[in-house]
C-alpha cells in the first residue's frame, strides 16, 4: 500500500530527522512510502495560519484514505494500528494519507475529509516527534501484520 504523510513544517533537529529516514528505510520493505511537507504559516494569527495550512494539507493529500493525527483522536494500541492498515488493504484501498497539522491544530475542512482521526497520546508532541513516533508506529504495525520480530 503506498502510505503519505503530509506534515506542516519541516524537520529541524537533526536527531529527529536521522531518527525519521531510518524508519524510512526501515519502511520501504513493506510500503511505498512518500512524505509531503507543506509550509507552515505565520503564528501571529493562529486562526489565519489554521484555514493557510489546511488549505496547503488538503491539496497535498490526494486520493485514498485519510486519517488525521491529533490528540483528541482515537488512541490505538499497536496491535490495533496493524489490524486497520491491514484491514485497508485487504478493502483494496490503494493508500492511506496521515495528516499531522500545525500549531494551532486543524482546520475544520481537513477534519470533515479526514475518515478517521488517530490520537497517539492525550498528551502534547512536537510536530517533529509526531511524525517520528508515526514512522516508527508504521513500522512496527508492518512488522506485526507479518509476525515478524520487532514488536513484543
Amino acid at each position: 500500500m503506498h502510505l503519505r504523510i503530509v506534515a506542516v513544517g519541516k524537520l529541524h533537529d537533526p536527531a529527529v530527522a536521522a531518527i525519521c529516514r531510518e524508519f524510512q528505510k526501515r519502511l520501504a520493505a513493506y510500503h511505498r512510502l512518500e512524505i509531503s511537507e507543506v509550509r507552515a504559516s505565520s503564528g501571529s494569527d493562529p486562526q489565519k495560519a489554521i484555514r493557510e495550512e489546511g488549505e496547503r494539507i488538503l491539496r497535498a493529500i490526494g486520493e485514498g484514505s485519510v486519517w488525521l493525527v491529533d490528540r483528541k483522536g482515537t488512541e490505538l494500541t499497536s496491535e490495533a494500528l496493524s489490524e486497520k492498515v491491514v484491514e485497508l488493504e485487504n478493502r483494496g484501498e490503494r493508500g492511506l494519507t496521515l495528516v499531522i497539522a500545525g500549531t494551532f491544530g486543524a482546520a475544520q475542512p481537513v477534519r470533515e475529509r479526514a475518515d478517521s482521526v488517530w490520537s497517539l497520546s492525550k498528551l502534547t508532541f512536537l510536530h517533529e516527534w509526531a511524525r517520528m513516533l508515526v514512522l516508527e508506529q508504521l513500522y512496527r504495525a508492518a512488522k506485526i501484520a507479518r509476525s515478524e520480530p520487532y514488536h513484543h
